[in-house]
């Protein structure tokens, strides 16, 4: 009985230990990259972030308020990770979240994890190869609410480059306008190898391929 006992504790804690965090994520559609030089329309409450006419009241993130965190995966466990240096405006529209936008610039040599080891390979062209390509970069292209989900629920739409690769990018988020700031949350898993991220040899069949992204955005708006 001892025995049966220790096995059905060893069972369960591998099976904890193997849990895929993304599993009861939502998952972010992925499409073709929207084309930049279309323009937006009050009809389907969509800005675009470079047209000058549209950018509103510019609100900075950058670390000290606002942070970037991933979690990946493989069968053994689970690893959390995130990027020391970011930049990024929202530009906040009427104080309207459908009719505003937001920009990120990530420094993908910034990331960092729970392993020292892992936070270096991250670096290398196994999985971001940051030398070649040093910067991601996400736009949103279209903000709409979800009165469904909540009063602060949204649905972002976005294109998101990273590695060299450009894909449009759909999400949930809550979105708070106040007097004080403006705070966007969301939490989702994007599929790595959509954007080439593919570890070398057998290796790569054990690390799970969706890696849950976390998005905690604020910034103060001026008075």
């Amino acid at each position: 009985m001892k025995i049966f006992a220790v096995l059905v504790i060893a069972l369960a804690l591998f099976t904890a230990a193997c849990e895929d965090p993304a599993a009861n994520k939502p998952k972010a559609t992925t499409s073709e990259p929207t084309n930049a030089a279309s323009s937006n329309t009050a009809a389907n409450s969509a800005v675009t972030a470079t047209s000058p006419a549209t950018k509103g009241e510019a609100l900075a993130l950058n670390p000290e308020n606002s942070s970037v965190e991933f979690t990946g995966s493989k069968v053994t466990g689970k690893h959390d990770g995130g990027f020391e240096k970011f930049t990024g405006t929202i530009y906040l529209v009427n104080g309207k979240p459908e009719e505003s936008s937001v920009k990120v610039d990530i420094e993908m040599a910034s990331v960092v994890s729970d392993n020292a080891d892992l936070t270096e390979h991250l670096k290398t062209g196994d999985f971001f190869e940051v030398q070649k390509f040093p910067k991601s970069t996400f736009t949103s292209t279209k903000i709409v609410a979800d009165s469904a989900k909540g009063a602060n629920a949204y649905t972002v739409t976005g294109d998101l480059e990273m590695r060299g690769v450009k894909k449009s990018i759909t999400f949930p988020a809550t979105i708070t306008v106040s007097d004080a700031e403006v705070a966007v949350k969301a939490e989702f898993a994007i599929n790595r190898r959509d954007f080439g991220i593919n570890y070398a040899g057998m290796a790569n069949d054990l690390i799970r391929d969706d890696v849950v992204l976390r998005l905690d955005l604020k910034s103060p708006r001026k008075k």
